[in-house]
């Protein structure tokens, strides 16, 4: 759902860049919080943002003639909390409109604060109150991204709805618009809830204490003895077993990244995404204006000047990745306290 330049007027896009330049600012500051707790924090903040971008190259095919893609607001919550996520998604969606051409400039704010903020918040509390209800282990947080993940995206599109009704470009039936937005957005939502439950999973499965949704719970781990018994025994909560997390492990979860957006990308659904076939639909689809950033080596997820699609895309990918990595890390580092206390000490106790 990413906003071309056009599809809003000025002083919307100007409110909602204003609000997003705010809540990014606060986020920055309470983010501080969330990158002490442990040394992990800010690989895993930078992961984080690099996994999102591959993943968000990867249009999945929703009903007949559209598509849609992983927003990221609840994944990226359940695993590094709700303020890194913030930035984690500041940094792609930035990364996306001024290098990639994907999103207008002057709707950056815009797609800032409907993909950065919107999915988060709402995927996040959504994510939060499932796991009230749900059995407190760290698996819960499973369940409970995918449900907050499926909820975010349709009520992006409510959000999108709202602005649309406020600024938008054109005259439209908003009954209709509605109606067109949540239909198809429902169904990407559920697309974006299975990769966020795989992954979420995945990460639980590995390393549940990089899991901030899941650090407050216990979790079960499976313990061999030396004469080969196994038995499973309840551990202390994840919280008080966050390690450092791992040169392999951060090559292995690096590594999925770059095959995602540097290979399976070329291979993505063509068909537009959900918002873009709306706007053809209702007919507002011609107020789009070309992105300022166009004229970019890398725009539309191609390397200039390379003629094998499948080549120029998977540059273009890998390209992405490196780069949302070591923003979204910079940044992590910079607003990590220096003073935070090291995770060294409990390195056995996972």
């Amino acid at each position: 759902m990413h906003v071309p330049d056009g599809f809003l007027d000025l002083s919307t896009s100007l409110a909602t860049g204003a609000a997003s330049v705010g809540v990014v600012a606060v986020s920055l500051r309470r983010a501080r919080a969330e990158l002490a707790e442990s040394t992990a924090a800010a690989p895993m903040a930078g992961l984080v943002s690099a996994f999102v971008f591959a993943v968000q190259m990867l249009n999945f095919p929703v009903g007949i003639g559209t598509s849609g893609h992983l927003m990221g607001g609840a994944l990226a919550a359940a695993l590094v909390g709700p303020w890194t996520a913030v930035i984690c998604l500041a940094v792609v969606v930035s990364l996306q409109a001024l290098l990639f051409a994907d999103g207008g400039v002057s709707a950056l704010g815009t797609n800032v604060f409907l993909i950065g903020i919107v999915t988060v918040v709402v995927g996040y509390l959504v994510s939060r109150a499932v796991m009230a209800v749900l059995p407190g282990r760290a698996s819960s947080a499973v369940p409970a991204a995918a449900v907050g993940a499926l909820v975010s995206v349709p009520a992006t599109a409510l959000v999108f709805v709202g602005l649309y009704a406020v600024g938008g470009a054109a005259e439209l039936d908003l009954g209709q618009l509605t109606a067109f937005m949540l239909t198809w957005h429902v169904a990407i939502g559920v697309g974006e809830a299975v990769i966020t439950g795989l992954t979420v999973g995945a990460v639980v499965a590995t390393r549940p204490d990089l899991v901030r949704l899941a650090r407050r719970y216990r979790t079960n781990l499976v313990v061999t003895s030396a004469d080969g018994q196994s038995r499973e025994v309840t551990a202390t909560p994840v919280a008080d077993g966050v390690r450092r997390i791992g040169l392999g492990w951060v090559a292995g979860a690096l590594g999925v990244c770059l095959v995602l957006a540097g290979g399976v990308s070329s291979w993505a659904s063509a068909n537009p995404d959900g918002l873009e076939y709306v706007a053809d639909r209702m007919g507002f689809l011609g107020t789009a204006e070309d992105s300022a950033a166009s004229g970019s080596p890398f725009g539309d997820y191609a390397v200039a000047g390379i003629d094998n699609p499948y080549l120029a895309t998977g540059l273009a990918g890998v390209v992405g990745v490196l780069v949302a990595l070591g923003i979204a890390l910079l940044v992590a580092r910079l607003v990590r306290p220096s003073s935070a206390p090291r995770d060294d000490r409990t390195s056995e106790k996972v």
